[in-house]
């Protein structure tokens, strides 16, 4: 099954199947393409995929920006297993086949228990060490596999550098630092391309004598030529060679022995790698070797490939964590902004109905604008606290509180609303007396008047509408909870699991999303949690449950005499009280 994945884009992560369509497949920005893609830099008729026999291939339909496969440009090419294919800024990644996926679904893992699992741990190696592992030793005779060795474990920390940060600066001085411990240079800088000026910016720089640093002339012949043809440079004297024969600046720079290399990325250059000695020619030619040779152009290519790797990684994923700020910036302003809209449009119209009360001296009209006002008034309070309480990390303040009496404060404060909408609330104060408990009143309050409250939303407009407060307090768990029940419609068995997602809300327009995600959030800072079983057209239970944690106060000297006793001697039964 031919497939294209977009790998890098507005559309990433799509998969278009190339056998989805009979003859040849358009890929453009306009509605009427097999595959539309949301990139400007795209024609509308970009290009387009034939199948020719057992081949695809794709072909540039004259676009503005051209077509490329494998950063190549091409007009007309054949597509194989692994292509890279770039249209604008969108990078697709061609799929001959599937036929793995039957092999793939045979591997299992087997359970520790099963009886054919004999396996046992016999080694085990951490990086520290398997680094160690690929040095070459010093008294080897093989000289070809000292250096291979070497290699190795050159490219095994350069792998572990480029691994374990995404800050691009402390990336690339690390590189640097890997190899001038590799190779005997005197100077070394790394330079990237400008996104958008495409001119080359130094972003670290290395010298061996740090005092002695100078001033740092690079030739911009050899520059373009690495960038150009994408291809390492070494050269023990560039005046004499042939490449850089025009190229004055070799002439006024001076070099001598250097290397520059291409930091080629999956798409594009990214930058150069330079180093270079400050050892006079004839001082070299003396000593009858040079520092630089071949082996150390290949090694630096190879370094140079993961350091672009790691640079275009590094730089795609600053831009996607931007991205996803923004967006949800942008989501954030969008809802918020929709509700304070409504909030808004109710006061307005309250105010309209009191200034009329207020010109005919009408007591009733004035009640009733004032009422709308006030309601209002109450409805962007709500919201403000909701997004204080979501948007900071707070640890709860826990006083010694009277949980039954914040669940009667509730009940009063819905009274009047409930009595409106013709909604009775079942509320009895629990027959046993219930200490007082280490909570944060404050929060607490907030949590269970936002889901009160939705539990208002729930049953309005539904006959006989009602909900139920119930309060329990079980020792033997060292768990409070609290269960909040409607007769309302219920909520599907989809939406239940995204209730708690900041911004969803199965109110509409009524809703911002915020109540049940900062009730929640307000539990879990308690040690507790909400949980919730719906059924549709019978209502909903919300159940909010955090830590019975008893005031010191409330103990009893017999009782604390008890529980020090259970924490003396470690066999005895566990108190059934908590001591903060």
């Amino acid at each position: 099954m031919p497939s294209l994945f977009v790998i890098q884009g507005r559309n990433k992560g799509s998969r278009y199947d190339l056998t989805a369509h009979e003859g040849a497949m358009s890929i453009g920005r306009d509605a009427g393409n097999a595959i539309q893609l949301e990139d400007n830099e795209v024609s509308r008729r970009h290009a387009e995929i034939r199948h020719i026999g057992d081949t695809l291939v794709v072909g540039d339909l004259k676009s503005s920006n051209g077509t490329y496969l494998n950063n190549r440009k091409i007009e007309r090419a054949e597509l194989t297993s692994g292509d890279h294919l770039q249209v604008g800024r969108t990078v697709f990644v061609f799929s001959r086949d599937r036929e793995n996926e039957r092999a793939i679904e045979l591997v299992d893992i087997v359970s520790p228990s099963n009886d054919s699992d004999g396996s046992r741990i016999v080694r085990t190696i951490r990086e520290d060490e398997a680094a160690n592992a690929v040095a070459a030793p010093e008294d080897t005779q093989n000289r070809w596999l000292a250096r291979a060795r070497s290699n190795l474990q050159v490219m095994y920390r350069t792998a572990l550098a480029v691994s374990h940060t995404l800050d691009i600066d402390e990336l690339l001085g690390r590189i640097l630092q890997l190899i001038f411990e590799w190779v005997e240079a005197d100077r070394g800088c790394i330079m990237l391309l400008d996104p958008e000026t495409k001119q080359l910016r130094t972003k670290a720089r290395r010298d061996r004598n740090v005092n002695a640093a100078t001033s740092m002339a690079i030739s911009r012949t050899i520059l373009d030529y690495v960038l150009d043809h994408r291809e390492g440079v070494l050269t023990s004297d560039a005046q004499d060679d042939d490449r850089f024969s025009s190229g004055n600046s070799v002439i006024r720079t001076g070099v001598r022995e250097a290397i520059c290399i291409p930091l080629q990325g999956r798409y594009d250059t990214v930058g150069v790698i330079y180093i270079d000695t400050t050892v006079p020619l004839a001082e070299s030619i003396e000593t009858g070797q040079h520092r630089f040779t071949d082996e150390h152009l290949k090694l630096m290519m190879a370094i140079g490939h993961q350091a672009a790797l790691a640079v275009e990684d590094t730089t795609y994923y600053s831009a996607m964590v931007q991205s996803e700020r923004l967006a949800a910036i942008g989501q954030t302003i969008a809802t918020l902004s929709h509700h304070i809209k409504n909030i808004l449009q109710g006061i307005r119209g309250g105010s309209y109905l009191v200034e009329m009360g207020l010109d005919n001296e009408d007591p009733a009209v004035l009640r009733k604008g004032w009422d709308i006002v006030a309601r209002n008034q109450n409805k962007i309070s709500s919201l403000v606290m909701d997004m204080l309480s979501f948007s900071k990390e707070r640890e709860p303040d826990p006083l010694p509180s009277d949980l039954v009496a914040l669940v009667s404060d509730i009940v009063e404060t819905v009274q009047q609303r409930a009595a409106e909408s013709k909604t009775a609330i079942h509320w009895e104060p629990p027959t046993a007396a219930i200490p007082r408990l280490l909570f944060d009143p404050e929060a607490m309050s907030r949590a269970v008047l936002n889901v009160v409250s939705n539990a208002l939303d729930a049953v309005e407009n539904r006959p006989d509408a009602a909900i139920g407060i119930r309060l329990d307090c079980q020792e033997q768990e060292k768990m409070v909870r609290i269960t909040i029940t409607d007769n309302g419609e219920g909520i599907s068995a989809d939406s239940l699991q995204d209730i708690f997602t900041l911004f969803v809300s199965t109110k509409g327009a009524r809703g911002t999303g915020l109540g049940l995600t900062v009730s929640r959030k307000i539990l879990r800072e308690h040690g507790g949690d909400i949980q919730v079983t719906s059924q549709l057209g019978e209502g909903s239970e919300f159940v909010l449950t955090f830590p019975m944690t008893i005031s010191e106060s409330e103990l009893s000297p017999e009782r604390m005499r008890t529980i020090a006793e259970s924490f003396a001697d470690p066999d005895a039964d566990a108190p059934t009280a908590e001591i903060p």
